[in-house]
């Protein structure tokens, strides 16, 4: 078992990694749940169907009153409807300040359960059990949202969790297209902090090539980045910043797609080659590692004929809504080089031209 805390400005908490992390509860945490009047389990349906009794197993016998509610799986959970239900499940269960919510499926599921327990009475705590890899990045270092249709994540706290406790058995069930949606903020997590670590990673042929040893370790680099990062700017107004890499111009492919026809990371991995590309630009990074990455990036399955159905337009009106905008420009994250990011403000005439590049450097069209 693998541990990392995390020590912002209002609190410490640990992140545990590794099979059979569940037992925790009985254990490191028992006292802490009891200190509790209910448990409510948040939970995606997809994860319940699947992994609830291997959680449920583990709570059941020390929570005084334990209750499960149900939301939608993926990005369609992330809704004020949802939201507002979920408010309601606590007032009906009679829930009051001294209960817990436990967070229990993916990166979807934790910024849903994690705003609900930022608001339910003006906040009660909560643990992240993130069930994919994707929520490796979203389940540490407290930020929680819903979706609005005029952009994701609109609607939100900075909140952190009691807890982050990551069973890595659950993720042997992820359909290929989770591992590669998890696996792009992993690769983003190295593109922004270690070259030599990036190296390992373009060296994978297949996902499906990697040990759940070797897993293990790549979720553990990822957290300890992100974690070192949320240390030094918990409510993202400077270095925070840079964990966005990839995610201004693939917010904007999710919101004008429509949230879930595609997933998060595989829309952070189009934006991430857009923004390589902005990067050689405003900072250092060569065409030749772009292109490079670009066939990486298409050799694992990323889908970049997604960018057919989006025109420019579209995409431009999600990006100058999006939260690191101001004052009409759009800030991204950028790299100098692998391992070394900025900040650069964009102007939309420039964001066209580089989306024209990127649209005929992945051999798309508009």
């Amino acid at each position: 078992m693998e541990s990392i805390t995390v020590n912002t400005h209002g609190s410490s908490y640990d992140v545990h990694i590794g099979e059979g992390a569940y037992h925790l509860f009985g254990t490191k945490y028992h006292e802490f749940i009891r200190s509790f009047d209910q448990v409510v389990v948040l939970t995606d349906e997809t994860v319940a169907s699947i992994h609830l009794d291997l959680l449920l197993q583990e709570l059941k016998p020390i929570a005084r009153q334990l209750s499960v509610k149900r939301i939608p799986a993926g990005e369609k959970a992330k809704t004020i409807e949802n939201f507002y239900d979920c408010q309601t499940f606590l007032l009906e269960q009679n829930c009051t300040r001294k209960s817990v919510i436990v967070a229990f499926g993916g990166g979807a599921c934790g910024d849903l359960a994690g705003f609900v327990a930022s608001t339910f009475m003006r906040g009660i705590p909560f643990i992240q059990c993130p069930t994919t890899i994707l929520a490796h990045d979203s389940a540490v270092g407290g930020k929680t949202a819903i979706n609005h249709e005029d952009g994701k994540n609109m609607i939100g706290t900075f909140y952190q969790p009691a807890a982050v406790i990551y069973d890595v058995r659950v993720l042997t069930t992820l359909s290929e297209q989770e591992v590669r949606s998890g696996m792009a903020e992993v690769i983003k997590h190295a593109l922004i902090s270690n070259p030599d670590w990036l190296d390992e990673l373009m060296g994978i042929s297949s996902f499906d090539d990697m040990t759940m040893v070797e897993l293990k370790r790549h979720l553990a680099y990822g957290i300890a980045v992100k974690a070192a990062i949320v240390e030094e700017d918990e409510r993202e107004q400077s270095v925070r910043k840079y964990l966005n890499f990839g995610h201004t111009y693939g917010h904007a492919i999710e919101a004008a797609g429509g949230y879930g026809s595609i997933t998060h990371g595989e829309a952070v991995m189009l934006g991430m080659v857009y923004e390589l590309i902005a990067s050689e630009r405003f900072g250092n990074v060569q065409k030749g590692f772009t292109d490079q990455f670009i066939d990486y990036a298409k050799h694992l399955g990323y889908p970049f004929p997604t960018i057919n159905r989006l025109p420019f337009v579209e995409l431009l009106k999600y990006m100058e809504k999006d939260k690191k905008a101001s004052f009409g420009a759009v800030q991204f994250a950028l790299l100098d080089q692998v391992g070394k990011p900025f900040l650069q403000v964009i102007d939309a005439d420039e964001l066209e031209r580089l989306d024209r590049e990127f649209r005929d450097r992945v051999g798309e069209t508009k």
